[in-house]
């Protein structure tokens, strides 16, 4: 039983502050709250999170309303099937999910919950819009010399350029908050876990499973009938960015992690890459 304690421990000092040195969080009597550790917590994460949410299910509502199929992300597909095992389907499941959320973060950050200040909001979409175009670049130069070419950010969407621009806005979005929950938090800190009880060291630990959860974020993109058509650059693009996400969720939390997934998505279907 305790070494179960242990590895949940662990997990959870990958989202909170120090948690990228491996040491707990201080007490709340003795933390220097700043922008960069205070966002880095599930409570800013929680919080940073809901726009997400309200834009992505108001957008793909409209941007599906008349439709013969019903488009959405797949991450958010999998999770409402999770809860609909659970028997929770619709609005007010969904609503009921996201209160279980917030009251479990509340709980569990309840002795060092760090103070809510409103301009770190924006300041956490500014920091997310450096880090989505400052990868873009980076990751696309990597491939370019690996394979000769650069690697456009555009091409990485091909299937969405077949959809409208409100529902390319739309999956745009949902991406960037159920595909970090699926592959950042739940895959990689599953991984985390269940390779920490063969590898003791943390950095070792989190850098397997970075590296699987990479290559699985990127080999979903091939799958089901949004899909793209495998190419190994492309392959290679979304692996390096799978990583480089990896790390930001790492080193700045879900909230950075998940803005900077969102808005490199928005960017490349506006053209802003171009």
């Amino acid at each position: 039983m305790s070494s179960e304690a242990d590895r949940i421990a662990e997990l959870e000092r990958l989202t909170d502050p120090g948690g990228a040195t491996g040491s707990a969080a201080p007490p709340i009597s003795t933390t220097t709250w700043t922008y960069f550790n205070a966002t880095r917590t599930a409570t800013y994460g929680f919080l940073a999170a809901l726009p997400l949410l309200v834009i992505y299910e108001i957008g793909i509502l409209l941007a599906n309303s008349g439709q013969m199929m019903s488009i959405r992300v797949g991450a958010d597909i999998w999770l409402k099937r999770l809860l609909a095992w659970f028997g929770g389907t619709g609005w007010m499941a969904l609503g009921v999910a996201v209160l279980i959320i917030g009251g479990v973060i509340y709980w569990a950050e309840r002795n060092n919950r760090p103070p809510i200040v409103p301009r770190y909001f924006g300041l956490i979409i500014g920091e997310s819009v450096i880090y989505a175009i400052v990868l873009a670049f980076i990751v696309g130069g990597v491939v370019g010399l690996l394979f000769g070419v650069w690697a456009a950010p555009e091409a990485m969407l091909q299937p969405m350029q077949r959809l409208g621009l409100p529902h390319q806005l739309a999956l745009s979005i949902g991406a960037g908050l159920y595909e970090e929950i699926v592959f950042r938090v739940i895959l990689v800190g599953g991984l985390f876990l269940f390779v920490h009880r063969f590898l003791p060291k943390r950095t070792t630990a989190y850098i397997v499973a970075a590296v699987i959860g990479a290559f699985i974020f990127s080999l979903v993109h091939y799958m089901g009938p949004m899909g793209d058509p495998f190419r190994f650059s492309s392959f290679t693009f979304r692996f390096l960015f799978g990583l480089a996400l990896n790390g930001v969720f790492l080193v700045r939390g879900f909230a950075v992690a998940a803005w900077t997934h969102a808005l490199y998505d928005v960017f490349v279907v506006t053209g802003g890459f171009s």
